[in-house]
């Protein structure tokens, strides 16, 4: 996973790197058929292979939870089966061990920022990844929240031939994101106002986010003439649901941070779980505030980088609040805070990779028109209901 976002993130390590880390997003090594037949069997029964016209023995893509096969339907539908490795429950479980021990040593040095919420937060939607009737659900969900929105394509689940480690899904066409980025400007703004579309319209309406958007994704090529006409956004299994009060917090602090005011700024804090809060760790926790709202507050079209080099993006911000959080720490990090800044991150790399230039700011500002807690909880529930979900964990 650490992997995976550090590949995302331009010039972040040298190309070498980078270009083997980037495999991780879909192409780590897979499960050789022999195994791969004993794991169907497993999840299907003895005669899984009747169950379908064709299924490849040569996995399309393999990441770190599983790999995805493609194969036929009998009813000639082309499907996408992802089958987990054996016996991950356990291996994350070693990891988040390992992890607990890293944050042990990293306090020791460095206790501004405490982390056991940041651990548990991690635990708790790994563990979710693993359960693939659950991400089916999460599908569900997207396909509620996302109905209508043309830009954006979300596969259909095969119930009858899904279990909880075997997840089968219409396949959809399309190629990587970065096959795009030295498209003409149109075509790569086209792709990024999709991508901030299919992050930002379920946060703000229902209280939901992709936890992992990356360039990875694939890109929809359906507008006849070879051209992405949008995205398929793929990988449910790291989905977040918000209370709708930090929503709430979240448009709250655009407004306070746009608008100069002080209360509203720190009310969202509050909101968001955030303790002991004063003057000066506001202040601090505004650096890295002002450099993910940047974008939103800047009301004219630009790159979501507008003009730093990619390397250096949000370097010195980062810098500036470990030093200012040294002084004025420890800060105890929410966990409902913890995935909303990663895909944030991962969702800004999109855009620097792609170097689309668009008015966020308007984006943003269609994204919560007449927004109110109220309305997000009412739809919230309703898309919950709809597939058959419950909140997030924590």
């Amino acid at each position: 996973k650490v992997a995976q976002i550090l590949s995302t993130i331009p010039e972040a390590l040298p190309q070498e790197y980078v270009a083997e880390l980037a495999q991780l997003q879909a192409n780590a090594p897979s499960m050789g058929w022999a195994f791969v037949k004993r794991r169907m069997a497993t999840e299907l029964g003895p005669d899984w292979q009747a169950r379908f016209a064709r299924f490849d023995k040569e996995a399309a893509a393999a990441a770190s939870l599983g790999q995805v096969h493609a194969a036929r339907s009998h009813d000639g539908r082309e499907l996408a089966c992802k089958l987990q490795y054996p016996d991950m429950r356990s291996a994350v479980e070693a990891d988040l061990k390992q992890l607990r021990l890293i944050f042990s040593i990293y306090r020791r040095y460095d206790p501004a920022i405490q982390t056991s919420n940041i651990h548990a937060e991690i635990a708790a939607r790994l563990r979710e990844e693993l359960d693939y009737i659950r991400e089916a659900k999460h599908i569900a969900l997207f396909r509620h929240m996302l109905k209508g929105v043309e830009t954006v394509r979300v596969p259909d689940v095969r119930p009858e031939l899904s279990t909880g480690r075997l997840l089968t899904m219409e396949w959809l066409t399309g190629d990587k994101m970065l096959a795009h980025k030295d498209d003409p400007l149109a075509v790569r703004n086209r792709l990024a106002t999709a991508m901030f579309t299919a992050w930002w319209h379920p946060f703000s309406r229902f209280g939901v986010i992709h936890g992992d958007p990356q360039r990875g994704k694939d890109t929809g090529c359906d507008d006849g003439e070879g051209k992405p006409a949008g995205i398929n956004l793929l990988d449910y299994g790291c989905i977040r649901i918000f209370p709708p009060s930090f929503v709430g917090g979240v448009v709250d602090l655009y407004r306070g941070l746009l608008n100069g005011d002080d209360d509203l700024v720190m009310r969202a804090y509050q909101v968001w779980g955030f303790k002991r809060l004063n003057r000066e760790l506001i202040d601090a926790l505004n650096i890295w505030a002002r450099f993910i709202y940047g974008p939103l507050l800047d009301d004219r079209v630009r790159t979501i980088a507008d003009g730093v080099k990619p390397s250096e993006y949000g370097r010195k911000q980062a810098f500036q609040v470990q030093q200012a959080l040294k002084q004025r720490g420890p800060v105890t990090v929410p966990r409902e805070f913890v995935f909303m800044d990663r895909a944030a991150i991962g969702l800004g790399a999109v855009f620097l990779h792609l170097a689309a230039e668009l008015n966020f700011h308007r984006l943003f500002n269609e994204a919560i028109e007449r927004f109110s807690v109220e309305q997000v909880a009412a739809r919230q529930a309703a898309a919950l209901t709809a597939a058959a979900l419950k909140p997030s964990a924590g």
